[in-house]
């Protein structure tokens, strides 16, 4: 890589630690979960970067469009957000510093020590091949998770129903007439 190349991936990974970052040290939850999106889509573009559109795609679809919203959903539908002020509590920074200072320095040594080969390699996407084997080797386990993930989805959906716990104490009131 050089050129253009090696700016944008510096500019990738420099948003992909800035907003891991703010996840971590951010107060306000929300403004966290926005961060944690720059994060996602940060690790999207270094994905893209070493040829790996499918693995870009499947960080944008699921990380970004998934996981995310479903951190958005609980934040916005738990009781405490009438309270008016949802907070990250932010205990032990000291100790938390000390501890990711120590590992960045242990992980920039591995990196810097480690000898990397390098080779030029043509680009070959990869995603007519995973698209293959996933509507023909793989389809039955393929459909099998999306059936145990839509039945989670619906146990999720009835258990966070507000009127739940009031709709079972009147059956069981009724049962006893």
């Amino acid at each position: 890589m050089s050129g253009p190349a090696d700016f944008i991936f510096y500019a990738a990974a420099a948003m992909t630690v800035g907003a891991a970052i703010l996840v971590a040290i951010l107060p306000n939850i929300l403004y966290a979960a926005v961060a944690l999106l720059f994060s996602f889509a940060g690790v999207a573009g270094l994905y893209v970067l070493l040829s790996a559109d499918f693995l870009a795609a499947t960080q944008i679809l699921v990380y970004v469009g998934g996981i995310l919203v479903l951190l958005l959903f609980a934040v916005f539908l738990s009781n405490r957000i009438s309270d008016g002020k949802v907070t990250n509590p932010t205990h032990f920074r000291l100790p938390a510093a000390a501890i990711c200072l120590v590992l960045f320095g242990v992980l920039s040594y591995a990196a810097v020590s480690t000898p990397y080969a390098v080779k030029k390699g043509v680009y070959l996407p990869t995603t007519a091949d995973i698209g293959e084997l996933l509507m023909t080797r793989y389809l039955l386990p393929f459909e099998v998770a999306s059936v145990l993930l839509l039945a989670a989805l619906i146990g999720a959906a009835l258990l966070s129903r507000p009127d739940r716990a009031a709709s079972v104490k009147g059956e069981m009131e009724e049962g006893k007439r």
